[in-house]
């Protein structure tokens, strides 16, 4: 491969991870052109981007973008390695997870980097399927936010709401 063409591919790759600061390193080998397909699909119905880079070119990346902990990702680089780019936290494992399960353990993973952390190995799935995506997080602390006021309001509506009521009122006309 030329220089140039190397240089062009480091660059697509860093903008890449420029824009989906999150990543999966997955192991695809093995799967078949149909699997490959379907899972390609899959990867583009939930905005996932899957590439399958030359894993020097993709240490190279790292390296250069300073990723916290890229050294771990060295012995994970081994192999036929396909990079899954994300925004949402967790939907690659899912993903892997519900793929792995109908196509032989295929793909595996081989590691993460989601969130300013470094997952390294398959055992580290199930903690990556749990990690909550922005959205997600969101929603839980709009409804604890929430939980207070709908307790006030919930004991003001209530029977003895009525009373707590009518004294706020009169509290409220006197001054």
């Amino acid at each position: 491969m030329k220089k140039e063409l190397k240089a062009q591919i480091i660059e697509n790759i860093a903008a890449q991870l420029d824009e989906t600061p999150s990543f999966y390193v997955t192991d695809i080998e093995g799967l078949n052109a149909e699997a490959t397909s379907k899972l390609r699909r899959a990867c583009f119905e939930k905005q996932i981007k899957l590439l399958v880079v030359k894993n020097t070119l993709f240490y190279k990346v790292l390296e250069q973008k300073g990723i916290e902990n890229f050294e771990q990702f060295a012995d994970v680089m081994k192999g036929s390695s396909a990079i899954m780019f994300t925004t949402v936290a967790n939907a690659p494992a899912k993903l892997i997870k519900e793929f792995s399960g109908e196509n032989n353990g295929k793909p595996a993973l081989k590691g993460a980097f989601v969130q300013d952390c470094a997952y390294i190995g398959a055992d580290q799935l199930e903690t990556l399927v749990g990690i909550k995506s922005r959205e997600e997080l969101i929603g839980d602390i709009i409804g604890m936010l929430q939980a207070p006021a709908q307790n006030v309001i919930s004991a003001l509506q209530s029977q003895g709401g009525g009373k707590i009521a009518g004294i706020v009122k009169t509290l409220s006309e006197k001054e």
